[in-house]
């Protein structure tokens, strides 16, 4: 792919001076896609929803249910796995063990509400969440991880970050944020990198949440018209459904080169937010040994929409 310079806008908002995106970026003209095959007109300033993407919206990608999960249903697993995290943020404390999840996918993949989900009931003085912003002058001039080791967990913390180092082999690459050579020793560092959390005995976590196009389409359609959630819709969104290919490729080839048996990728389908959640809690409890576990409940994982690595998609 062609290198494009840096943008002078924020890399995650588009917006030059900081993580605060605008209230309502605007689409200047309907963005021509091709989905299917298809050639597309998607005017995302149309309060109205198209059929063709509401119709497939759920099933895209090749989702394989043909509903959401039932509110009673989730509420009623999500609540008890939530006192699982309780135990498990317990025996963190108790034994001074860490953990570290990272959330990554398309914007709009649903990261930041299953980061609220696992978090909600945690105490925060022991549970953290990471979102950074744009760097600042100094730590560009740093080594590119050293930002991030910086808010790493100490003794008996539970740490999330929603987006972390793999920016650079997304967003950054696709939009022109770095420059292939920067990607290329990213791929070529980061399973280095990551043995070295794997060896300091964390318990080390790599989310993938995947959508499909027509998902991802009325989710900012969602975003761009509701008064609540308008102020997260940026300039960054409507590049991102010009440069699906883009993305989908540069997903892949992450996936390849950083999926490793000591930092592996749990790769989780994620139309349905709710099956999602579940699934990205449920992968984090069935693999640290707390006390007073229910196993039945923590299994229970939804193998039609979880994987692991490259493979599975």
């Amino acid at each position: 792919m062609e290198y494009l310079p840096p943008a002078s806008v924020h890399w995650r908002t588009g917006n030059p001076h900081g993580n605060v995106a605008p209230a309502a970026a605007k689409q200047e003209k309907p963005l021509i896609i091709t989905i299917d095959g298809k050639k597309r007109e998607f005017d995302i300033d149309d309060p109205v929803l198209p059929d063709w993407i509401d119709d497939k919206a759920l099933k895209s990608g090749g989702y394989p249910h043909d509903k959401k999960l039932d509110d009673d249903d989730y509420a009623r697993d999500l609540e008890a796995l939530q006192i699982e995290l309780v135990k498990l943020q317990k025996w963190l404390l108790a034994t001074g063990k860490r953990c570290m999840s990272l959330f990554e996918g398309r914007d709009a993949a649903g990261k930041g509400g299953t980061i609220f989900a696992i978090r909600q009931y945690m105490n925060p003085r022991t549970a953290r969440n990471v979102a950074l912003p744009k760097p600042t002058d100094a730590e560009r001039g740093q080594w590119y991880y050293q930002r991030y080791v910086s808010h790493f967990p100490t003794s008996g913390e539970f740490v999330t970050f929603d987006r972390s180092w793999y920016n650079r082999a997304g967003v950054e690459p696709v939009m022109g944020f770095c420059t292939p050579e920067q990607h290329k020793t990213f791929l070529a560092q980061t399973p280095r990198f990551e043995e070295l959390i794997a060896d300091e005995g964390i318990y080390f976590f790599k989310f993938w949440l995947d959508i499909g196009q027509e998902m991802q389409l009325k989710r900012f359609h969602d975003r761009r018209h509701s008064e609540l959630t308008n102020w997260k819709f940026s300039p960054i969104d409507i590049a991102a459904v010009a440069r699906w290919d883009d993305y989908s490729h540069m997903r892949d080839l992450m996936l390849k080169k950083t999926h490793a048996d000591n930092a592996p990728w749990t790769v989780i389908r994620s139309n349905d937010k709710r099956r999602a959640r579940l699934a990205a809690i449920r992968s984090i409890l069935k693999a640290v040994p707390y006390e007073g576990k229910r196993e039945q409940l923590v299994n229970d994982i939804d193998k039609s929409i979880v994987g692991a690595g490259p493979s599975y998609l």
